[in-house]
């Protein structure tokens, strides 16, 4: 299965953001931050003659055929009933304590909410195995975190988690409410201590290497916008091909590209296959021209990894 850019620019941003100092001592003046998430448009398509099945990423692709993909992101089509169920939603974040320092623990607290409608409970449908997928990056792109909040008895979800250096996050959510489509939140948080050193990251770094491990990136065409790319990455251990992959959240691998500007998100899962490895495929495409940062993650071993690589994608 995968997924296709959800164009952050394109939503009204009213999170708050603290301001940041150059002083490594600065701290973060976070307070509750509520962010609106892309809701899926309705489908113009109409019941007529029958059932009809959209693309949850993409609604304007539809058909009348059930168990059919999404040529462009290659998501199976479902009921129209569900790929919209009209409302909007927002996420809204608090962390505990509000007061982010580096190097020491902080619950990451988050609402899923109705927009008009915010006391109303939203249940979240499980994708890849998780309710909330939370993507926390450095504003730079230099790291990169995966975690699951878990639901509680309050009704929201939270993860612990631990800022390593202080500096400028971009935290983002990846969520499904019930009988609606896709939603993607985002927050732009500011962590006291000692900042990391930035890194500007420039040309196409399509390998990757640690422990042991080699991942390889390549495209079937120019990486260019507005078209279907094929990605493969191949997998090496010590030199010799990985063909024993375990499934990680259901899937053999996962990837999230982000743009530079970390304004344009995506999340890959890769296209269904026979083997487990070494080659993992994907479908995905561009919007926008620019540098991104790509990041693999797989399960072998018993242990999840994490690859980078970086592309320039083409006007």
């Amino acid at each position: 299965m995968n997924r296709s850019f959800v164009p952050l620019l394109a939503v009204a941003s009213l999170f708050t953001v603290a301001s940041c100092s150059s002083d490594s001592s600065s701290s973060s003046a976070t307070n509750t931050v509520t962010t609106p998430t892309g809701t899926v448009p309705d489908s113009t398509t109409q019941h007529a003659g029958g059932h009809t099945y959209a693309c949850p990423m993409h609604p304007e692709v539809t058909s009348t055929k059930p168990g059919e993909k999404c040529p462009k992101c290659g998501m199976e089509l479902v009921h129209n009933d569900q790929v919209s169920n009209g409302k909007s939603y927002s996420m809204q974040f608090e962390p505990k304590p509000m007061q982010l320092v580096a190097g020491q623990p902080v619950t990451l607290t988050y609402t899923p909410q109705e927009v008009g409608n915010e006391k109303a409970p939203v249940p979240l449908a499980l994708v890849h195995e998780k309710k909330i997928h939370l993507i926390i990056v450095r504003k730079d792109l230099s790291a990169f975190y995966h975690e699951h909040p878990e639901y509680t008895a309050e009704g929201n979800y939270r993860a612990p988690f631990t800022f390593a250096k202080g500096g400028d996050y971009v935290l983002f959510q990846d969520y499904t409410p019930a009988g609606s489509g896709h939603q993607l939140g985002r927050q732009v948080v500011s962590v006291q201590g000692a900042k990391y050193t930035p890194v500007k990251f420039s040309k196409d770094q399509m390998q990757w290497s640690r422990d042991g491990y080699q991942a390889t990136l390549a495209f079937d065409k120019d990486l260019k916008v507005g078209q279907l790319l094929g990605m493969k990455i191949t997998l090496s251990k010590n030199g010799q091909p990985v063909t024993d992959l375990d499934k990680y959240l259901g899937a053999l691998g996962h990837v999230v590209v982000i743009s530079e500007d970390t304004e344009r998100y995506l999340h890959v899962h890769p296209n269904d296959q026979a083997d487990k490895g070494p080659v993992i495929g994907f479908n995905t495409n561009f919007e926008k021209p620019g540098l991104y940062r790509v990041f693999l993650q797989f399960n072998h071993g018993g242990q999840i990894h994490t690859g980078d690589f970086t592309i320039n994608v083409k006007a």
